[in-house]
């Protein structure tokens, strides 16, 4: 079914379409509902939170806040409209298009989930537990969707960018983070390559617990943990790329260990817009994933090269309080 094109002068080119505009609202199962697939009945779940000192009526006040969000998110697409539905484990095999509008219900981290399938769709966050979490990419409330939801369709919403992290396989395989990439020995144990950073006159042969390489969005996790044990702390990446802005990502090796055959020199730095960080892996295999998405993975074994840049995606999230000077 179709619609006449938007005129020109509310709709950007990049943004206009024949088709019925469609919202796709992203979400991740409840705990009370992971909790009764487990146990089969409210009884049991019950029983099982009550003996490790938790109650059923708390889970429930949860799920409660998740469902009306949800519903409301649903209420607030114009009814002319087409609505998607993509729960957090079905992501990798739902299809976005191109001129999709993604409202993500849930917490920060769901954000992070999703924005490795996207490119360039707006991302609206929507919090239904206010003050419960850090709200830093899911920032609206979903009695505020009315009102975002045409201006993100036309494309005049106000948008911030984030910058994203690519970890390529010599044989073209490739995954993107919006947080961080973190290659290692998928069983945490040693994990053994050769790093050669940007510049380097050689690469490094290291024995290490794996590397990490952080975007701004990441800056304030696992990144801000690593560069605080070196001595000075260097500088992170900022969470927001201006329309001049050049994004660029900060890369450290975890626990490196000295010895005869491995070395400690190379073990942090920053990675700028046509910088490549390459490993060559000396282990049976080591495994590349993003935003503590485990399961989807890459696998680079003995000899393989893994690069690892900025991508040429961005994430881009919906945001009232951007104001034309920050971008």
């Amino acid at each position: 079914m179709t619609s006449p094109t938007p005129p020109a002068s509310t709709t950007p080119p990049s943004r206009r379409s024949t088709t019925l505009p469609r919202v796709v609202v992203v979400h991740r199962r409840t705990e009370l509902e992971s909790l009764l697939e487990r146990h089969g009945t409210r009884g049991q779940v019950e029983f099982f939170l009550t003996g490790r000192g938790r109650s059923l009526a708390d889970v429930q006040a949860r799920h409660d806040r998740l469902q009306q969000a949800l519903r409301q998110a649903r209420e607030a697409v114009p009814a002319q409209w087409r609505v998607g539905d993509a729960e957090r484990d079905d992501l990798h095999r739902f299809g976005f298009e191109p001129d999709d509008v993604c409202v993500v219900v849930g917490q920060d981290g769901l954000v992070a989930n999703v924005a490795k399938y996207l490119d360039g769709q707006p991302v609206i966050g929507v919090d239904p537990e206010p003050g419960r979490g850090l709200g830093v990419l899911v920032r609206h409330r979903s009695q505020a969707l009315a009102g975002l939801l045409p201006g993100a369709v036309a494309g005049t919403a106000p948008v911030r960018r984030r910058a994203m992290v690519r970890a390529r396989l010599d044989d073209g395989q490739h995954l993107d983070a919006l947080n961080e990439v973190y290659l290692g020995d998928q069983g945490h144990q040693s994990a053994r390559y050769r790093l050669r950073p940007p510049g380097a006159a050689e690469a490094e042969r290291q024995s290490s617990s794996g590397l990490i390489v952080a975007t701004g969005t990441g800056a304030t996790g696992w990144a801000a943990s690593l560069a605080r044990q070196c001595t000075p702390p260097p500088p992170l990446p900022g969470p927001h790329l201006s329309d001049t802005e050049q994004p660029w990502l900060a890369w450290f090796v975890r626990e490196a260990w000295p010895s005869p055959t491995t070395g400690t020199h190379l073990v942090q730095g920053g990675l700028g817009p046509d910088d490549e960080l390459t490993v060559v892996v000396e282990s049976d295999a080591l495994v590349a994933f993003g935003d503590g998405l485990e399961a989807d993975r890459l696998t680079a074994t003995w000899g393989q090269q893994v690069s690892l840049t900025v991508s040429p995606r961005t994430l881009h999230l919906v945001d009232l309080e951007k104001s034309p000077a920050t971008g």
